[in-house]
């Protein structure tokens, strides 16, 4: 058992990413060694945290001052709406065993897209909602609000997240559980990446490389990356876009932008954004952006939806390499990365994520210093360029095992 009494179970028995989160906390217990996963003859599912049959003097107690923290994320097998259920009886059974706090990581929060619904009081946006916009939720509910109050009766006292986009999801989840919601921003994972592989190329001044926001939703988050990386001489360009439809945008050169198209020509570009679903943003704006006549042009996200549609786009020439972490498991798959195994690259955020649990409840830091592992097909140019050998491996916290191939 982990210090202070902490038990970390998946909401699948199978999970690598909750395996991988334990492990990274000194969990010596299997997760599926500790929870079964039963599913009755009607579909229906009960979560059971398992005990001692013969021991009969703790029944309904076992978990007393125990901290139960839930480790959630996508599947190939299971609906995102199973999984929610699944949160929610798991975070049950362990407050009706005597738990004493239950701790929900979903590093890509479950209904973050619906983020408000068709009437004025429901979702405190940062810009005014006018009719249109009301209108575009008209008829449904909102859903993040409910799921955060669904979660919080089921007994879930604390939520950990990673990059979440909507200030309102944000803000309905601090206020619905009493500032226990923590989002975690990975700066540290990519600054240790950019600075410390071969992805992109510029001087220790930061000569040579462009930081990208490709709207002003993502303009906060790229300008924290610049600070972060401590390079003086990197540049900041910021784009515009027009949405005219659900797939059909404009991009243009921010007036607000710090550097023009002019200025950016040789350079290597990295355009960051929170989450990519159909592609269609991204490649109009590195598009647009190669006409500067850039070196080498690199999206990072760190929700990276996988869809047929947005493989087949991002698959675009406009793009040299994808960037992306894990908080969707199934993009580790071969099969759902498909052509895009070529130009794509994943880290592996387990043990960051595991360094910062450790923080918020206060357990002794993990043993390992990494931040990540690194998943790179073979089918990746960058992989034959021996940049797995000794004396190319990162100098600060990034690790680089051998990848899978």
């Amino acid at each position: 058992m982990l210090a202070g009494d902490v038990i970390v179970v998946g909401n699948a028995s199978d999970d690598p990413f909750a395996i991988d989160i334990a492990y990274a906390l000194g969990q010596s217990e299997d997760i599926a060694d500790l929870i079964s996963m039963k599913e009755f003859a009607n579909s229906e599912f009960c979560p059971r945290f398992i005990s001692d049959e013969s021991d009969l003097t703790e029944v309904g107690h076992r978990l007393t001052d125990k901290t139960i923290v839930i480790v959630s994320t996508s599947s190939l097998t299971l609906t995102r709406n199973s999984l929610a259920m699944r949160n929610l009886l798991i975070a049950r059974a362990a407050k009706d065993n005597g738990a004493a706090a239950v701790v929900l990581v979903e590093p890509d929060l479950f209904y973050s897209a619906q983020d408000r619904g068709p009437r004025l009081d429901q979702g405190a946006t940062e810009f005014e909602r006018d009719l249109t916009d009301l209108k575009k939720f008209d008829g449904q509910p909102f859903s993040s609000r409910l799921y955060a109050q669904m979660l919080k009766l089921a007994g879930v006292d604390r939520v950990v997240t990673v990059h979440n986009h909507s200030s309102v999801v944000q803000a309905e989840f601090t206020e619905v559980f009493e500032g226990r919601f923590h989002n975690l921003i990975p700066y540290d994972v990519y600054a240790d990446y950019l600075h410390n592989s071969n992805i992109v190329d510029f001087d220790g001044d930061g000569e040579g490389l462009v930081l990208c926001a490709p709207d002003k939703g993502a303009r906060s988050f790229v300008r924290e990356m610049f600070t972060i990386l401590d390079l003086p001489k990197a540049k900041f360009i910021l784009l515009d876009k027009e949405r005219s439809g659900e797939r059909a945008v404009e991009i243009s050169l921010d007036g607000e932008s710090d550097t023009s198209l002019d200025e950016i020509a040789g350079h290597d570009l990295v355009l960051f954004d929170d989450m990519v679903r159909t592609g269609s943003t991204v490649v109009k704006s590195c598009e647009f952006l190669k006409s500067a006549n850039l070196n080498r042009t690199v999206f990072a996200v760190s929700h990276f939806y996988a869809s047929s549609e947005g493989r087949e786009k991002m698959a675009s020439h406009a793009i040299d390499e994808i960037l992306t972490l894990n908080t969707l498991p199934t993009v580790l798959n071969r099969d759902v990365q498909g052509r895009l195994r070529k130009k794509l690259v994943v880290l592996k955020i387990e043990q960051w994520l595991a360094r910062n649990l450790a923080d918020i409840l206060e357990l002794p830091t993990p043993p390992s210093n990494s931040l990540y592992h690194i998943d790179m097909s073979s089918k990746n140019p960058r992989f034959k360029h021996k940049i797995w050998s000794n004396d190319q491996l990162p100098s600060v916290r990034g690790e680089v095992p051998l990848p899978f191939v």
